[in-house]
């Protein structure tokens, strides 16, 4: 899997690195026509020392291949979202990230030193050249900026896109898109500068001077000036060379994201045993890097649709043994990924319905139970949060307590009302709200929703109070619980007194406006973090709808049948899950713009297809079978 994992990605990073160095050669040459562009001057314009020239080119190389190296290292397909300014304050200050500032400060160093070199300028001896040494500033400041927005704005993010296009094409595309980033971000970076070197000019050159034993040359004005820091000729050097420093950075990350996101096609079963291991189930249920993985979902959401023979492999039976080990390692994954979306997408929401918006009631001195708590809390939680156009998926004991409580609509079964005229409603639960009868009498309706499939359900999007509940004995009588004793009850000083310190020490931190600006939670990042990994939760729906939808007519052995029902009842069951996230607070509906700039910020809107892409697979699933899913 390894040697699978180096033939892959890191062939396709030399591949990469390997036309960024090709493009660096017409690049340099557009920036020294620009650099050095003279009127009255042409011969001027066009000579440059061959020998100085070539060891530049050299150092260029150099620096471009450690951009790439850098890429390689540090990329991901998961972007890491920070949930709170104290945690993106974390990312930046973190000891890696710091080796990653520091080392594209130099290389920023280098750049300008090279660009300083071929702009050419005042020449003195023994004195201090303060236009090269800002020019070098710059290309320091750069740097650290390019590696800044790297981690503000996951500029490490690789993302895949949507509509295969050939690499030329991408680039090609794209191509406009990266001059115009690096010319608004030089831009701004000069800006930014040129305002710090104003005020604090002093201590870099004084420092120098002293260090390298320089004079500071008199028959050249200083740049301690607004007159002299806003020179026309000066401002355009500098930022001919940010943007031609930042162009280069972002080509090479670009070609980068280009290569690695190339589609693969896997094996689907290899004829050797030795390749087994580079077949796509064996692929897509390993430990191998996330890359490989997510590779391996794109190429079977594909071959899903577009490849009816490699579809009829995963269809076919093993020989000898006739069993669909392929149909069932896919489909196994697959299920696996969607489960645990759902338990992510519930775990968050009895997070927020616990975070002081959902309270359960206590009356008088009676005791509540546990179990009971937790269920009264989601009901109260799911009061605020109607859904009338959603099916609720209700437990049995519900409509159970609603009958025996002569008409009383209590809080316990005020949210759990199902949609009858849902699409998806199965006769089962519609005799389960019908007519109820007393409790001794309900032991024949009540057994109608036992069937092996609606028992199949992973996780439950109500309390897990209520699973018991579902086993057919009925309820117990909500009588009082059995009294602690006293010694049980009354916790012991020191907890006490730890709870009450704990209590002064965050009534405290609540009153500064710093820590709670620090320690509040940014917009929509909560939802935007659950979500983040979900491509290939995209591509395990339209590689299961697909492939559930060809098996209607291809499957000649009835494999896919099989499976059906937990297919469908991990769908809906995720289906609800992200309905209900979208009904929470602080959580938008609609996807936002995106920002025009190198930094990938496409994982915002990762939610929204997924919600699309999951109605889609349902209804895929639910047109092609019809009347058979009875």
């Amino acid at each position: 899997m390894f040697v699978m994992d180096n033939y892959v990605i890191c062939w396709r990073a030399v591949a990469s690195m390997a036309w960024s160095v090709l493009l660096l050669l017409p690049t340099t040459a557009l920036f020294v026509l620009l650099s050095r562009f003279s009127l009255f001057h042409p011969i001027l314009w066009i000579s440059v020392h061959s020998s100085h020239a070539i060891f530049s080119f050299i150092l260029l190389c150099g620096v471009v291949l450690m951009v790439g190296f850098f890429n390689l290292e540090y990329y991901t397909v998961v972007p890491s979202i920070a949930c709170s300014k104290i945690a993106l304050l974390g990312q930046v200050l973190h000891p890696r990230q710091f080796v990653h500032s520091l080392v594209h400060c130099i290389m920023g160093v280098v750049v300008a030193w090279c660009c300083a070199f071929t702009i050419g300028g005042h020449t003195t001896h023994m004195c201090l050249n303060e236009y090269h040494l800002v020019l070098l500033l710059v290309g320091a400041f750069i740097g650290y900026s390019h590696s800044l927005v790297g981690v503000v704005y996951n500029m490490n993010y690789v993302s895949f896109h949507t509509m295969q296009q050939y690499k030329y094409l991408r680039f090609k595309g794209a191509l406009p898109l990266v001059v115009k980033a690096s010319a608004v971000q030089a831009l701004y970076c000069l800006r930014t500068f040129l305002l710090l070197y104003f005020f604090m000019g002093y201590a870099p050159r004084a420092w120098i001077c002293k260090t390298l034993d320089l004079n500071i040359n008199s028959s050249i004005h200083s740049l301690d000036s607004v007159s002299s820091l806003l020179d026309l000729s000066l401002l355009y050097h500098l930022w001919i060379s940010g943007t031609f420093l930042l162009l280069t950075w972002y080509i090479t990350v670009l070609l980068f994201r280009i290569f690695v996101t190339e589609v693969y096609s896997f094996p689907v079963q290899s004829t050797f045993t030795e390749d087994a291991h580079q077949c796509l189930p064996k692929v897509i249920t390993g430990t191998q890097p996330m890359i490989l993985k997510f590779l391996a979902l794109q190429d079977l959401a594909l071959l899903s649709q577009h490849s009816p023979s490699r579809r009829l492999e995963v269809f076919s039976l093993s020989q000898p043994g006739g069993h669909p080990h392929i149909w069932t390692a896919l489909s196994k994954e697959c299920l696996s990924l969607l489960s645990d979306l759902t338990e992510r997408l519930v775990a968050h929401h009895d997070t927020v319905a616990t975070n002081g918006r959902a309270k359960s009631q206590s009356t008088g001195g009676n005791k509540r139970s546990t179990t009971s708590s937790e269920v009264t809390s989601v009901g109260m939680e799911d009061m605020k949060t109607p859904r009338p156009g959603a099916l609720i998926r209700t437990p049995g004991s519900v409509f159970l307590r609603s009958s025996v409580g002569a008409g009383l609509r209590t809080p316990l079964t005020i949210p759990f009302t199902p949609d009858l005229d849902s699409p998806f409603s199965s006769p089962a639960l519609r005799r389960l709200t019908g007519p109820l009868e007393p409790q001794g009498a309900l032991s024949p309706g009540f057994s109608s929703i036992q069937s092996p499939h609606v028992m199949r359900r992973g996780p439950k999007l109500w309390s897990a109070s209520t699973d018991s509940q579902l086993n057919g004995s009925p309820p117990p009588s909500p009588g009082p619980a059995p009294s602690p004793s006293q010694a049980q009850l009354k916790p012991s000083f020191l907890v006490t007194f730890l709870q009450n310190r704990k209590d002064q020490v965050k009534h405290f931190l609540a009153k500064r406006m710093l820590i709670m600006y620090l320690f509040n939670k940014l917009p929509e990042a909560s939802s935007q973090a659950l979500f983040a990994d979900s491509q290939v939760h995209i591509w395990a729906l339209q590689g299961l709808s697909h492939l559930v939808a060809a098996s209607f007519s291809e499957d000649q052995y009835g494999i896919v049948q099989t499976t059906l029902p937990t297919i469908l009842s991990t769908l809906l069951l995720l289906q609800e899950a992200v309905d209900r996230h979208f009904k929470l607070p602080h959580t938008s509906s609609k996807p936002g713009h995106c920002s025009c700039s190198m930094g990938d910020d496409s994982y915002k809107t990762l939610r929204f297809a997924l919600r699309s892409t999951l109605k889609t697979s349902v209804y895929r699933i639910t047109a092609t079978f019809g009347g058979h899913l009875q």
